[in-house]
């Protein structure tokens, strides 16, 4: 059977390397060399190959590493493993004749195949004989056996009414669905060689790489002693066909199929099998969701621990490989094992640890100019002209900043208040700003460009939507309505516009009545804060009385961060109502619905109350004498004398670190606690000896299940993360920093968490990070505005530079250094006769403790005239002054920077050069090897012929 049909169906066909990010940064070509997997079909003569390529090799004077394994035995998951040297294997004989004869006798104990120990178990199904569904479950496992699934149960150790069913796929049923599936799988090895025209560049590198060699070696790269080479890394691959079944490398078709592969097949298989009469009466999820199965998940490969050192007896599965080389703590500057994450637990989770790990090493130079910054704000501590005057204002005398109960305050006691604000507000600020900006957009560009490599490398190029499975849920719902598929040409279930439209009013009303209550809870914080000012101001304490809005601001912090942790719960539960109700028609388009509700309840959430602190807190309170009002009785909170951006950092600090260690905590710590709980009830129900002998499924069945919704929660974390360190940066520099160092946690407890404390996740295949990199963009182009804002209106930037330009010691001149800031503190306060105030808003105390009599006067933060004027109180020619400069900084900071982020998307390609001439060699290949099939057909049915005495044209080979 020829190629060319099978070609044929795909337009390309991908290839992965281990080493491809690396052949990627040089200018490095391919060649391929013709191997055909099956020796004994061909006439190829190998010692001629191995002859051309050592010609290969003496004429570009260079040659690859992986030169050493191209004609390596096929590997699988478990031969890689056995004999210490991982990366060293034996020929095929010798390998599978230990498949045939050792292994069995130890597959009997370790808990990973049947009772005959040669049947590997694919999925594990849990229930309880206790369960009444079983009318349900017997006719769901009789037509599991229909499928070809072989199947065998086993009573647990602990508790005799827990039922583990153990299924396991055989060639053919896995063969079939393979095919049915469009599983891609490895047909052709290749080699690489570097082309002589770049033999100079490489001389120069080399040279280079002296020059540095008294460096330390690649410290955070993994030792490739350690790591084994998978099978696809040096293959090219195709959907699999049973019919062209002769042309896949297929060493042992036991572990053709990798684990992860053969429990996705099993999967999709279960999701398709009837438990009773009627179209909507199918899929392991249902009989998950009524309680006739307690669980259902793959294996993992073994325990990830060993008594033997991995450095000198090797991995005993990988497992226990990724365990020393991606969750020990020990190898927390490493790169991760992208490739060995995505074989184990598939494509979808690989792709998220390769995004945060991105978005980490992204976060180093980010993080790098925001300590800068605040260095920066450190070490000009000692030479700000306006902390100086108001450390030395002695003698000006601030209004109370709430009624009655708060006293007359000296200016000079905001000193430290005014320090701090330094340390984030100073002249580096917006450049911060800027940098921040460009950041986000050349995070998410070079995101791009990553992302296509990895597609690349993990054969996902041609992995489209159409391969995607219609929902159980949906085809249930709409199986009476059908439509033909203008893909497929099939009949496929269909939902009507109407019913369409009507289900999305109805979700989007319910996420507009959320958003609502997130707004009136921070509602209920402002009146918290306005009431509780006032009862700080008059505790009995001195250091709560005398730092009453600080205390304020503190514990509402602290509720606000209270209120987001229960309000998520709710927001959870009804973002999964409303995504339900929308009846998505495929999984990704359920995801997509789910996290866009979630995002923007949570995001509404987390920064609804820094959204008012940043640009309502102190803006709208009116002034001494006329206060604005909450319901004309709650006086507005003004802003600390210092300004309002310590409360901005303050809000941004504690929420950050607060909810990245609660994150922590119920992401790691509380599955350990759980996971702790049940190994000690089994020690004093079982003793320690037992522990042990427990079968794998039964040590499994222990651990915790994945979060229902995959990998959402761990997204949104980092996205809110994202957002947190862009939006608001310009107030808190330190933001990228601290989430540099949390991610540097994150990405080794995450992998922990998946390779100890949680089931093995089904394996899923995505082709990038879905509707998240939409959210992420969004984020970077909001950040640009609120930091735009956030500098003009929250920070006291732009009223220094008026002052500075236009009426400080240097106006007219075009300067503005720590000279020219002489007097501004004087110039922004405004001053009160306090005989004007309300009786309301009326001190109890008069100020006498200041000066031994009753005060005048009092200075307030406002630019208005003075009392006498011939408009008391009204604005000054400064006040508008400073408004036009803020609404001017606006807008071309706002068209300057989203000049800069298009610019820099324009120049920034989303494909690698390289990564494109790879994909065009391999269109190229894709025909020679058409037209090689077809002649390889051509010859065979000439001998035929020729053998049966037919003739045949003459003008055919």
């Amino acid at each position: 059977a020829a190629f060319s049909a099978a070609l044929s169906q795909t337009p390309s066909i991908s290839s992965i390397s281990s080493e491809g990010r690396e052949d990627l940064q040089g200018n490095r070509l391919e060649t391929q060399i013709w191997i055909t997997p099956d020796v004994q079909k061909t006439d190829v003569d190998f010692s001629e190959i191995l002859n051309a390529i050592q010609e290969i090799a003496k004429d570009v004077n260079i040659f690859f590493d992986e030169l050493e394994g191209v004609n390596s035995p096929s590997k699988d998951d478990d031969s890689l493993l056995h004999h210490g040297n991982l990366t060293s294997t034996s020929d095929d004989a010798s390998r599978l004749e230990v498949v045939g004869e050792e292994v069995p006798d130890k597959n009997k104990t370790n808990g990973l195949y049947f009772r005959d120990g040669k049947c590997r178990i694919d999925y594990i199904l849990v229930y309880r004989k206790s369960n009444p569904q079983t009318e349900k479950r017997e006719v769901f496992e009789r037509n599991i056996r229909a499928e070809g699934i072989q199947m065998e149960k086993e009573s647990s150790l602990t508790n005799s009414d827990i039922i583990f069913v153990k299924l396991h796929a055989p060639w053919e049923v896995l063969g079939k669905y393979a095919e049915l599936m469009n599983v891609r799988m490895p047909f052709r090895r290749k080699i690489y060689y570097l082309h002589r025209r770049y033999k100079f560049m490489n001389r120069i590198e080399k040279q280079i790489s002296r020059f540095r060699g008294w460096l330390p070696r690649k410290p955070m790269k993994l030792d490739k002693e350690t790591l084994p080479d998978l099978e696809e890394n040096d293959c090219y691959t195709a959907p699999f066909s049973q019919q062209r079944i002769h042309h896949f490398i297929i060493h042992n078709k036991d572990t053709f199929f990798n684990n992860a592969t053969r429990s996705r097949i099993v999967h999709h298989i279960l999701q398709r099998v009837k438990y009773e009469e009627g179209k909507n009466k199918i899929g392991l999820n249902r009989l998950l969701s009524n309680g006739s199965y307690e669980a259902a998940f793959p294996l993992h490969e073994g325990s990830y621990r060993s008594k033997n050192s991995i450095r000198t007896h090797g991995a005993e599965n990988h497992r226990h490989l990724l365990y020393e080389c991606w969750a020990s703590w020990g190898v927390w500057y490493k790169y991760q094992p992208l490739d060995l994450v995505r074989r184990y637990f598939g494509e979808k989770i690989g792709l998220y640890f390769a995004w945060l790990g991105w978005y980490t090493g992204m976060l180093f130079p980010a993080a790098f100019i925001g300590l800068f910054v605040f260095l920066y704000g450190v070490t000009t501590l000692n030479h700000c002209q306006v902390s100086k005057e108001v450390c030395q204002a002695t003698d000006i005398i601030m209004c109370p900043i709430c009624d009655k109960y708060c006293p007359f305050m000296r200016l000079s006691d905001s000193c430290v208040y005014a320090k701090v604000t330094h340390l984030f507000d100073n002249g580096a600020t917006v450049f911060f700003a800027v940098f921040m900006a460009v950041w986000a957009t050349v995070f998410l560009e070079f995101w791009k460009r990553r992302r296509a490599v990895i597609a690349y490398d993990w054969d996902l190029i041609d992995w489209e939507e159409e391969e995607e499975e219609i929902r159980p849920q949906f085809e249930a719902k709409y199986s009476k309505k059908e439509r033909m598929n203008p893909i497929s040409g099939k009949p496929e279930p269909y939902q009507a516009f109407a019913d369409k439209c009507s289900r999305l009013i109805v979700s989007a009303s319910g996420i507009f009545f959320m958003i609502c209550v997130v707004i009136a809870a921070v509602f209920g914080i402002v009146i918290y804060r306005v009431v509780t000012v006032s009862t700080f101001a008059a505790f009995k304490w001195a250091l709560i009385r005398n730092n009453s809005q600080v205390a304020t601001t503190g514990t509402a912090v602290c509720i606000n961060f209270c209120i987001i942790m229960l309000l998520n719960v709710l927001y959870e539960k009804v973002a999964l109502f409303l995504t339900n109700l929308e009846q998505p028609r495929t999984e990704s388009e359920w995801e997509n619905s789910f996290t866009l509700k979630m995002f923007l309840f949570q995001f509404v959430n987390l920064n609804s109350s820094t959204f008012y602190i940043a640009f309502f807190l102190g803006r709208f309170t009116g002034h001494p004498g006329a206060y604005l009002r909450l319901i004309n009785r709650w006086r507005l909170e003004e802003c600390h004398p210092s300004g309002c951006l310590i409360d901005l950092c303050m809000q941004m600090g504690i929420i950050m670190v607060l909810k990245q260690t609660w994150n922590n905590f119920m992401e790691l710590g509380y599955p350990l606690i759980q996971n702790w709980w049940t190994r000690r009830k089994l020690r004093q129900e079982y003793g320690t000896q037992r522990k042990t002998s427990f079968p794998q499924w039964e040590k499994d069945y222990n651990l915790q299940p994945m979060n229902a919704y995959g990998l959402f929660d761990e997204y949104l974390e980092m996205i809110l993360q994202f957002g947190f360190t862009t939006i608001f940066v310009a107030a808190f520099p330190l933001a990228p920093l601290l989430a540099l160092l949390n991610n540097i946690i994150e990405i080794r407890l995450d992998a922990y968490k998946f390779v100890t404390q949680w089931r093995r996740p089904l394996a899923s295949r995505a082709k990038d990070i879905g509707i998240w990199y939409g959210i992420l963009e969004g984020i970077g182009i909001l950040s640009v505005i609120t930091n735009a804002f956030v500098i003009a209106v929250t920070s006291d930037f732009i009223p220094r530079l008026v002052y500075a330009y236009k009426y400080g010691p240097c106006a007219g001149q075009g300067e503005a250094g720590q000279k020219c800031m002489v007097g501004y503190v004087n110039a922004s306060l405004s001053v009160f006769l306090v005989s004007d105030f309300e009786n309301r808003s009326e001190p109890a105390s008069n100020g006498s403790e200041f000066s031994g009599s009753p005060l005048k006067y009092c200075r307030y933060r406002d630019y208005r005239d003075p009392p006498h004027s011939p408009v008391p109180y009204g604005y000054t020619l400064q006040f508008w002054h400073v408004l036009a400069a803020r609404l001017a900084f606006i807008i071309v900071f706002e068209h300057l920077v989203f000049c800069i982020k298009h610019l820099i998307s324009y120049l920034i390609p989303d494909l690698p050069k390289d990564l494109r001439d790879r994909m065009r060699r391999e269109k190229y290949l894709i025909q020679e090897m058409m037209y090689e099939a077809e002649l390889e057909r051509l010859q065979k049915e000439r001998k035929e012929r020729k053998k049966n005495g037919k003739s045949y044209h003459n003008e055919w080979p």
